[in-house]
This record gives structure tokens, sequence and C-alpha cells, in this order.
């Protein structure tokens, strides 16, 4: 069995298929972890009620694997074959070969692409309101972004920090009616049109940004306590394409809970669900995608199969 990826959805899938003695390979990627690596406290993640580090949560998962002998690759796969079994998947030359797949490679948020966003991501930037807007109860906020998902952050957030600017680069939104409608309502929450996020401030922590209007240049300074980036996000499904059906955003289509297009081939966490993207959520899809795999290979064997080699 190989499961490409590995965030909360790959490594429990290969907790799971590990302890069904499954032999289990796992191509993790060159940046393994997903996106809890590029979080700091994690609060919302059972188990652990005084919070804990995104990449420490990481680690222990991917030692829970180890335990149970999951093989890791720490390498990125570049292309798949799904035509016949044994399936194959590309690590440049390199070729492994697997009776069952669960692809579990996730999705990665769009960033503006600012040296000082990524200074301080995690250090008042996200991409989270559910994640981490907890962190800025009675706080004051900026949202980026003009679409559903940036209208569902700003609602999520307004009923806990003090005050939202939603900056957006054109002068009308492209969210749905219903939550425009939701968002112009809200008392809490103001528009900055026309902008766009030039610059974060601060050291340690977000203290302020700098905007820019598109229109004539002029540059703001302003105040603030964290800045949510809401401009969507990219299913890692590139080498995908033409591999497994995809819907019209990336996203690969599930049929019956976990299945792909491909008998044999299943699918678990963010890489499908672009609407829950929590780490408990993808947890649960990777146990799910893991199971199914290993009942359908319990389906299909015949005899003894030789180990992945």
């Amino acid at each position: 069995m190989i499961i490409l990826g590995s965030g909360p959805a790959a490594l429990t899938a290969a907790v799971y298929t590990t302890r069904g003695n499954m032999n289990t390979l796992v191509i993790a990627g060159s940046q393994y972890g997903g996106q809890l690596m590029l979080t700091t406290e994690v609060e919302n993640y059972p188990g652990f009620p005084q919070g804990v580090q995104g990449p420490d949560l990481m680690d222990m998962m991917i030692k829970q694997a180890e335990r149970f002998n999951a093989e890791f690759i720490y390498d990125d796969a570049t292309d798949v074959d799904f035509k016949s079994r044994p399936f194959k998947v590309f690590k440049g030359e390199d070729v492994y070969e697997g009776r069952t797949i669960v692809v579990a490679t996730g999705a990665s948020a769009r960033w503006l692409g600012l040296e000082s966003e990524k200074r301080l991501l995690g250090r008042g930037v996200s991409s989270c309101a559910t994640c981490d807007g907890h962190f800025f109860k009675d706080k004051d906020v900026l949202v980026v972004g003009g679409g559903d998902s940036a209208m569902e952050e700003a609602l999520f957030l307004s009923r806990m920090v003090n005050s939202i600017r939603m900056i957006h680069r054109r002068d009308e939104l492209r969210a749905s009616k219903i939550m425009q409608d939701r968002v112009v309502e809200n008392s809490k929450i103001d528009f900055i049109w026309d902008s766009v996020v030039v610059e974060i401030l601060g050291e340690q922590k977000v203290s302020g940004a700098v905007i820019e209007n598109v229109k004539t240049a002029e540059k703001t300074e302003l105040e603030c306590d964290g800045v949510f980036v809401a401009i969507g996000h990219k299913p890692n499904t590139a080498f995908l394409k033409g591999k497994l059906e995809l819907d019209r955003k990336g996203y690969i289509k599930v049929q019956d809970h976990t299945k792909t297009s491909v008998e044999g081939v299943f699918v678990g966490g963010d890489v499908h669900d672009y609407r829950y993207r929590q780490a408990v959520t993808a947890a649960g899809f990777g146990c799910m995608a893991g199971m199914d795999a290993e009942k359908w290979l319990e389906e299909q064997a015949q005899g003894d199969w030789p180990r992945i080699s």
C-alpha cells in the first residue's frame, strides 16, 4: 500500500493500515507535515487540553506511524500510473508499486507572496479563522479577500474580535449575494476597497499593515493585531490531472465516502474536502480512507503478496 502525503489525513491512514498489518509506504513529500507545519499553537485538536504546537503534533503523528513500521520517503511524487495494477508512483526516475493507493496530499493556502507575511506566519498572520480566531479575542484584525471564503472568515471572526477591516483589490465583492449581505449588515466589519496589502508590520508579532490603493498608488499604514489571508486554497493535485477525476477547482471527486474514479485508489483530507479544512476532519477522512483501502485489499487478495520493493 502506498500513501501519498504526510498531513493528518495521510498519517492517520498510515496508522490504521500498518496496525492492520498492511505493508505501508508513505511518500511524504519534501515539505512534510501539511499546513500544520506553518502554525504555532493548536488548541482545537482533541486530546491536548493545553494546546500543542503544530509541528510537534505532526512529529508525534509520524512517530506513531513509524512505531507500527510505516516506511517513509521524504520526497515528492512527480507522476502516477493508475491504468493497471499494481499501481505505479514515480519520484523522478524512481518507481514504486502498490496494490492500492491512498491520496492525501492536502491543499495549500494561497498567500500574498510577501516576505513579511512569511516571517510573521503564525505570529499574527493566518489563513484559518477557525484555527486561530480565538487568539484574537477583542483584537482588531484585517481580512484580505473578496470571495465566499473571505466572507466566512470575517463572519466567524466577528464573534470574538473587536473590529474587522476587509481589504479587497476591487470595488465590489466576488462572494455570493447572501454572503455579501451578511457581512455588510455586520456592524463589526468595514471595507477598504481597491486596495492590496503590500507589507505586514511587526517584529515578533503583527502590529499593522501597509495597504496600497491600486488606482491611486497611495499607501496607508493601518494598525492591527492580525492579518487573515483568505484568497483561497489550491489542492495539491497537479500531478494527478488526467489520472483521477477532478472537479473544476482541482479537488479530487469522491464517490461513496473515500473512493476515487479509479477502483483501488482512495482519497482523504483537504485534497477533496474544501469545506471544513480542519486537522481533525482530515484525520477522520484519513481513517476512513485507510480502512476502506485495507478492506478493498482483503477482498482482492489472492494468497500471500510479497512486500513492496
